[in-house]
């Protein structure tokens, strides 16, 4: 099963390799993984996505919440969320394909953000879908280096995840 999980965590030297280290020492892979300030300079959000059997990731939620920077944890699974991910996608542009690669950014609502003579870079937001579908279209154009962020999550409508309030819905999710 997928999870994207969300933990408020104070912002300090050493928690993000405090919690990577709880998932790898329960075999879980983190597929994607986002860390950044919240609103509160002193608390970082970290997003991120894992694989894994339902059971064994509730012990490592528990313990999460026993780490002394852990705020607040969540799992999005059964919630109303809204995710994306963001890609740079640099493309082979020669004068035979420019107009495709134009065609299909258009399509994918995507920019460019540098020319070059023979390349393009192209920036896309949105689901993990929408980042596939656009590299596969891209692929037989000559894809020659991408660079993706990990999956950020918010609840859909008036839920807040944050550091201020009880935040035992989160914790109950």
């Amino acid at each position: 099963m997928r999870h994207t999980i969300s933990i408020l965590v104070e912002n300090e030297f050493g928690v993000l390799s405090r919690v990577a280290g709880l998932f790898s020492g329960r075999g879980f892979n983190i597929e994607s993984l986002s860390v950044a300030e919240t609103l509160d300079p002193s608390v970082s959000r970290i997003t991120l996505v894992t694989t894994g059997d339902d059971q064994v990731l509730v012990q490592v939620t528990k313990q999460l919440h026993k780490l002394i920077p852990v705020i607040k944890v969540t799992d999005f699974k059964d919630t109303h969320y809204v995710d994306r991910e963001l890609v740079l996608i640099k493309v082979k542009a020669d004068e035979a394909t420019r107009a495709q690669i134009l065609n299909i950014v258009d399509v994918f609502r995507g920019k460019i953000v540098d020319v070059g003579p023979d390349t393009y870079v192209i920036e896309v937001t949105g689901t993990t879908d929408k980042i596939e579908a656009i590299l596969e279209l891209l692929r037989p154009l000559g894809l020659r280096e991408i660079a993706r962020t990990g999956k950020v999550a918010l609840f859909r409508g008036a839920r807040l995840f944050s550091a201020t309030g009880s935040g035992e819905e989160e914790r109950a999710a």
